[in-house]
């Protein structure tokens, strides 16, 4: 019998991660698809979901982003597990003796150095620069992802009593099911979904949210961040999309801007798309008093089914 325990699930903590919003997706899931598309990968979760519930089919599985140390790590985790552990399991000996001194060494002795590398491409990413990923996203503040203006990572330390740094169990199980699902993983931005989805397939974007106030930008993982005409471009995407007849699925904030483009928009009930208004976590805010219970959209032209 299989268990949550025996399932691969997310190894990165993700601004925007979805697990705790699983259940209310799962109501919007199609009951079958072809291919399995996820341009902003992030953490992975709905992927995860769908493959420790034998939605996947080996060679029809796409996952993508724009963030280079993402998709470089996620190839390392895929390709060369071991030698990720072994380095993991190093820093989180470190760890350990000295906490806040280590956590910044790491990231401005080795790691910002290091990456300077992966402006190549993914493909320069090593095993190393992977486990540094892992150790800074697991114990940094709130597994946040942000560069600043020089491109460097300045995420600074969490305030964490004993972080599970080094999951050896959950990396193997990860690599695993990536291996068996013969799961593409690419560096390339969300509009190259349209050259490669199809009717049948489902895709599920969670972008960037669009801001509900001005501070809520600092979770922009990319130099560029997501702008408003961005999420306006991804609504044509989605729309073209649904034109093909793909399930769509889209996760958003409850802003202004995103009601204005799926909520009783025009272009979009044409094709059969709704927002549905569901209940979130809050899990990013500086004051941990903020976090909690808050709307969002879940956009889709699927029917909702009993959850």
């Amino acid at each position: 019998m299989t268990t949550a325990s025996s399932e691969a699930r997310p190894f990165l903590k993700w601004a925007g991660g979805k697990r705790q919003l699983l259940p209310q997706l799962r109501r919007f899931y199609p009951e079958r698809f072809r291919a399995y598309h996820e341009p902003f990968l992030g953490s992975g979760a709905v992927f995860f979901d769908l493959a420790a519930g034998g939605r996947l089919r080996r060679g029809a599985v796409r996952l993508t982003d724009v963030n280079l140390d993402l998709i470089g790590c996620w190839l390392q985790v895929r390709d060369a597990p071991d030698a990720v552990i072994d380095r993991l399991r190093t820093l989180e000996s470190g760890h350990g003796d000295d906490p806040a001194g280590h956590y910044y060494r790491i990231r401005d002795e080795q790691f910002n150095p290091a990456r300077r590398d992966i402006m190549h491409g993914p493909g320069a990413y090593t095993p190393d620069l992977a486990a540094m990923l892992i150790y800074l996203n697991r114990t940094g503040y709130n597994g946040l992802f942000r560069l600043n203006s020089k491109g460097m990572f300045n995420v600074p330390r969490g305030r964490y009593v004993k972080p599970r740094i080094c999951d050896a169990d959950n990396l193997g199980r990860v690599a695993a099911k990536l291996s068996d699902l013969a799961a593409a993983i690419d560096y390339q931005p969300y509009r190259q979904v349209l050259h490669s989805a199809g009717r049948g397939d489902f895709i599920y974007f969670d972008p960037p949210y669009a801001p509900l106030s001005a501070t809520a930008r600092f979770t922009s993982y990319t130099a560029g961040g997501f702008t408003g005409a961005d999420q306006q471009q991804l609504q044509q995407v989605v729309v073209e999309l649904a034109e093909r007849g793909c399930h769509v699925l889209l996760s958003n904030s409850t802003a202004p801007e995103v009601a204005e483009l799926y909520d009783e928009n025009r272009e979009a009930l044409r094709v059969g798309i709704r927002a549905h208004k569901v209940a979130a976590r809050r899990a990013i805010n500086s004051a941990a008093a903020r976090r909690g219970a808050i709307m969002e959209y879940a956009i889709t032209n699927m029917p909702e089914r009993a959850a």
